[in-house]
């Protein structure tokens, strides 16, 4: 009769102290050839996890486009311009291309773009301000201190000097001229000043209150026409010309 062979599994005290030593380094050493490959499997499915919760999750999309400090402007105009599609996950929006076109607004002088998260989008503008006035038939331009015409508005600001220009613009060397003796003007001149009048670049005039005026020539030397001009302010004569600054003329 043949004889039937049972596997028994051994008592753990049956196995000699040395041979379980051995198993035991043995399964430290897989453990330890797979611990980095561990690691590298869980890393990459956390960082799988975050990247589609910052890029794909709708948690995390635009929700609001949160415009400030716009005036001239309308908070939908920036939104418009911006042109920031809702929904769109906020880590994926292009804040230079949002800057890009924000800045084409002629108000707009510069303009910072960032996300707050988890669903909003901030444009914060800086406007231009108004340094003078240009005529535009029955309305008038406002021009700032590089010459861009950024708004129309149907009546003369007050304290604004009107500037009488052929061609307003930033580049426009006449327009730049007489920005250039303007920001010359001492505090008694600009006072007095109603309107700065650039024919070209170098036949700029001033027409001051009670009809008196300074012919300035062309725009070198402002600093030192506009003292000259100043301290002649308290003389007779109906016109000063300082184109000459070193030899003005009163008549």
């Amino acid at each position: 009769m043949p004889r039937r062979w049972q596997l028994v599994r051994a008592r753990r005290e049956a196995v000699p102290v040395s041979v379980r030593r051995f198993a035991a380094r043995a399964r430290q050493r897989r453990l330890n050839t797979a611990r980095p490959w561990l690691f590298v499997v869980g890393g990459t499915a956390v960082a799988a996890l975050l990247a589609w919760g910052v890029y794909g999750s709708p948690l995390l999309s635009v929700s609001e486009v949160r415009v400030e400090g716009a005036a001239i402007l309308t908070p939908e105009q920036v939104r418009e311009a911006a042109h920031v599609v809702p929904g769109t996950p906020l880590a994926r929006i292009d804040t230079d291309g949002v800057v890009r076109r924000v800045a084409a607004l002629a108000p707009v002088d510069r303009v910072d773009v960032s996300r707050s998260w988890p669903s909003a989008v901030v444009v914060t503008v800086t406007e231009r301000r108004p340094l003078a006035v240009v005529p535009q038939d029955t309305s008038f331009g406002l021009l700032d201190h590089q010459g861009v015409l950024f708004q129309v508005v149907a009546a003369r600001p007050a304290g604004l000097p009107l500037l009488r220009l052929p061609s307003p613009g930033p580049s426009d060397p006449t327009t730049q001229a007489a920005l250039r003796v303007l920001s010359a003007l001492s505090p008694e001149l600009r006072s007095q000043l109603g309107t700065l009048e650039a024919e070209s670049v170098t036949r700029i005039r001033l027409e001051l209150a009670k009809g008196r005026s300074v012919v300035w020539g062309d725009a070198e030397d402002s600093d030192k026409k506009s003292k000259t001009a100043t301290l002649l302010l308290g003389r007779p004569g109906a016109v000063i010309d300082v184109s000459a600054p070193d030899f003005p003329v009163m008549r």
